[in-house]
């Protein structure tokens, strides 16, 4: 019995071991970011990595994207009477809560599985191994310079998702639903205001920070040989997505309870 019990403990109390260590991981990096020399070629490579394999691919899924939240928008709020709120609820909805989305699921996906293979790889071949002996701080040497970059590309990627995610709306709102674009954009104003696009901002740079912490934790701690490494990715994929649509959750909820909307 008592043997089945700490079998079914077991997995808790893995998991609480590994929430700990990446909180640890985090503090590390705070300490290490305002430590000297700080590692700038390598963050401006980093930071060019990650958004050579994010572009791309961000901006084909927010073209979709704002085309599905604008059609579906539309077609609730003409069904309401309101047309000449159309830009605003679209731009609202793209801006809140998709390009935070989008760039979450970027990130988590590309982003955070390259990092993780990356590092996962340096590891198995002892790389981190020889950094320490030489008395090297692999926290500062190299997560630092990555969860930084990691903040700056996804902040960059939610201005591009919102810019290209209104852009589409608009064409889709005008062109298929037969809008006046006039309205599409004096609308904007009635409704949306600039702490939508903080809030906005400020979710790229937490989820950043996520991805980041959990992408250099897996690679610095994957099982060994190349099996391990790809343990370490799939890994960082859940458990990112998970913890970042539960980040966005949670500021959604403060930011709606914080700011009154507009015209309350």
């Amino acid at each position: 019995m008592g043997g089945s019990k700490k079998s079914a403990l077991a997995p808790a109390g893995a998991a609480l071991t590994q929430a700990g260590n990446i909180v640890e991981l985090f503090m590390d990096v705070v300490r290490a970011t305002f430590r000297r020399p700080f590692q700038f070629r390598e963050f401006i490579e980093q930071a060019w990595f990650i958004a050579s394999v994010t572009i791309l691919p961000t901006a084909l899924v927010a073209i979709p994207f704002g085309a599905v939240v604008s059609l579906q928008t539309g077609s609730l709020i003409k069904q309401l009477g309101a047309e000449s709120f159309t830009g605003a609820a679209s731009v609202l909805a793209v801006i809140q809560q998709g390009s935070p989305i989008v760039t979450a699921l970027l990130i988590a996906g590309a982003a955070g599985s390259a990092v993780t293979a990356d590092l996962g790889s340096r590891t198995i071949r002892e790389e981190i191994d020889a950094m320490r002996v030489l008395g090297i701080d692999p926290v500062h040497r190299l997560v630092v310079p990555r969860v930084l970059a990691m903040i700056l590309v996804a902040v960059l990627l939610n201005g591009l998702v919102s810019v290209v995610g209104i852009t589409g709306g608009y064409f889709f709102n005008v062109i298929l639903q037969g809008g006046t674009p006039g309205a599409y954009l004096a609308s904007f104003s009635a409704l949306a205001q600039l702490p939508d696009l903080y809030v906005a901002e400020l979710k790229a740079a937490i989820f950043g920070v996520i991805a980041g912490i959990i992408a250099c934790y897996k690679g610095l701690n994957p099982n060994p040989g190349p099996k391990g490494v790809g343990e370490a990715v799939n890994q960082t994929v859940v458990i990112t997505f998970l913890l970042l649509f539960f980040a966005n959750l949670i500021l959604t909820l403060v930011y709606l309870q914080v700011v009154p909307a507009r015209g309350s």
